[in-house]
């Protein structure tokens, strides 16, 4: 497999998708039945419009991290970060649907890109896994594992 190869040779095209309506409880019973840790969210219209994963969902059953507060000379000042990070897991906490929990706004790719562009995103945007979008939706998924099975591939082969 080339570096320059389209990320169409190495992504799944039976992708599990969630609707931002869907239950949460529910999207988390399907991912553990799957052993699949993240899936896109897709509105009605088959556009990628999220990405939830196992982080997401975890965060419900894990403790808040309470914003840092300072105290200086009398005044206390709150650190913006560690109010942004609350308000994130707060969300995710008291979320009920996929919607409410989801990462919005997802990195995602074409499927006419490479595979080093699929494999830059992945490490640049910190994601183990993208949606490859074509002109109709969502067309597949590339997860890192995809990448490495490509190379292990054309390393037996050649």
């Amino acid at each position: 497999m080339s570096r320059q190869s389209p990320v169409s040779e190495v992504m799944t095209t039976d992708v599990l998708t969630f609707g931002p309506d869907d239950n949460v409880a529910e999207a988390m019973q399907v991912l553990v039945e799957r052993g699949i840790d993240g899936a896109p969210v897709v509105d009605a219209d088959g556009a990628v419009v999220g990405m939830l994963s196992t982080a997401d969902l975890i965060v419900q059953e894990s403790r808040l991290h309470f914003p840092t507060v300072i105290s200086l000379l009398g005044a206390t000042l709150e650190l913006p970060s560690a109010k942004r990070h609350f308000d994130d897991d707060l969300r995710r906490v008291l979320g009920s649907t996929v919607r409410e929990v989801m990462q919005a706004d997802p990195i995602t790719i074409g499927v006419d890109d490479t595979v080093e562009e699929a494999a830059t995103l992945l490490h640049d945007h910190d994601v183990s896994r993208l949606p490859v979008v074509g002109d109709a939706g969502l067309v597949g998924i590339v997860a890192r594992v995809d990448i490495l099975r490509g190379i292990l591939r054309d390393d037996d082969e050649g």
